[in-house]
């Protein structure tokens, strides 16, 4: 492990410039050609390392095969961008127009490469297989990690791991939770067809403003009265737009929104009183409505015993300071990997000490470049260990199906 790491700090400027050369050329969700190119060049110039493109659209995976048998872990980094326009002033500020990282992406991609360069180069260290899943389109739904596990990523995969970066997070600290670490992130449309008329005649029409800021009220009873009190959920309309002038009620009104979850329960719960409601209310007053409901990526749960492993490692080898999260609203397409394999993910604090913090997914969003090196430190630190570590038979023939 000494000489793994002494490899990485020799690579922390090149890791450096990889994440400004991703920052610098992004691209959105599904059209990342020119960003999988990269990652599958830097890959296969490594040497030692089974490149495979195109895996679910634009993924690339990785394997790295030890010299000797034993478990085969793999490491998730996603590489797309987002449609917002970058508003820093940094050398390495998006050159392309109204598309940016502004989620540390670019980040997680460049630590990946730093890593799979080290493993590359000690593969007669490793007892077992290491999988780099470079995956594609984390922040659009249907995202890019159903696609690639549904291509194969995860055949022969034992465990699976993932680290995101955290702008608002102190640099130093890494975060860590066991059960539901993020929500699952649904999508919904109500489209209300009522009857217009003259503003001064309503009794002549049935007004679909008035029947959608009602539903809007009633839509939170479904939190409140029909989701069980100690299941977290949030239900927000997010859009509402309807009419065109002072004197004139409206005959369609429109409204979208979002809906979080942890529970499967608590999920089914909500969408099927959104439709309940919908027709309900607009049926009472003789309207029509027409209810589309898009689930998103299920919940995030992080497995105990991969967790308490990861949480052990880290702590002994002693990468950062720990510190317990509470669940997110937020949602993450790396759930889809914890459904299929045992695993877990974790928060790496990235945020500056000595200038202003800003969210994810904000124009200015940056971080501590300081935070690459410990989420290349931390998978290193696990692979060295799960590799090390006893393996069963079992597990072979678990992963195998």
């Amino acid at each position: 492990m000494e000489k793994w790491n002494a490899r990485l700090a020799e690579l922390e400027e090149t890791m450096i410039e990889w994440r400004r050369h991703l920052h610098r050329n992004p691209e959105i969700s599904f059209h990342e050609t020119a960003t999988a190119a990269f990652v599958a060049e830097t890959l296969n110039g490594f040497g030692g390392i089974e490149v495979r493109t195109g895996v679910g659209g634009n993924g690339v995976v990785g394997t790295i095969r030890g010299a000797k048998p034993g478990r085969t872990i793999a490491l998730r980094a996603d590489f797309d961008a987002l449609p917002i326009q970058d508003e820093k002033d940094v050398p390495y500020k998006s050159t392309a127009p109204g598309v940016m990282h502004a989620c540390g992406h670019d980040g997680h991609t460049a630590a990946l490469l730093a890593v799979a360069k080290v493993l590359s180069e000690h593969r007669d260290d490793l007892e077992g297989n290491v999988v780099l899943l470079h995956q594609h389109a984390e922040e659009a739904p249907p995202g890019g990690a159903k696609a690639m596990i549904e291509d194969g990523c995860l055949d022969g995969v034992d465990e699976v791991y993932g680290i995101h970066l955290a702008s608002l997070q102190p640099y130093g600290t890494i975060g860590y939770k066991h059960g539901y670490l993020t929500a699952s992130a649904d999508l919904f449309e109500i489209l209300i067809q009522g009857k217009g008329g003259h503003g001064a005649s309503p009794h002549q029409t049935i007004d679909a403003v008035a029947l959608g800021a009602q539903l809007i009220t009633e839509l939170q009873l479904l939190v409140s009265r029909r989701v069980d009190p100690i299941h977290p959920a949030v239900l927000t309309v997010g859009s509402f737009h309807a009419g065109s002038a002072h004197n004139v009620i409206a005959d369609q009104a429109k409204m979208t929104g979002t809906v979080r979850t942890f529970q499967e329960e608590a999920r089914d719960t909500i969408e099927q009183g959104i439709r309940a409601l919908s027709e309900g209310l607009c049926g009472a007053f003789g309207a029509s409505c027409e209810v589309a409901y898009m689930r998103g990526y299920p919940a995030t749960f992080n497995h105990q015993k991969e967790t308490d492993e990861f949480i052990r490692i880290l702590s002994e080898r002693q990468i950062g300071k720990l510190i317990e999260l509470p669940a997110m609203m937020g949602g993450e397409d790396f759930s889809y990997y914890l459904q299929h394999k045992p695993g877990s993910f974790i928060m790496v604090g990235a945020g500056f000490d000595d200038r202003e913090n800003f969210p994810h997914h904000h124009p200015k969003f940056d971080f501590d470049e300081r935070a690459l090196m410990v989420s290349a430190r931390a998978f290193l630190a696990l692979v060295d260990e799960r590799l090390s570590a006893e393996y069963a038979p079992e597990e072979a023939e678990a992963a195998s199906v």
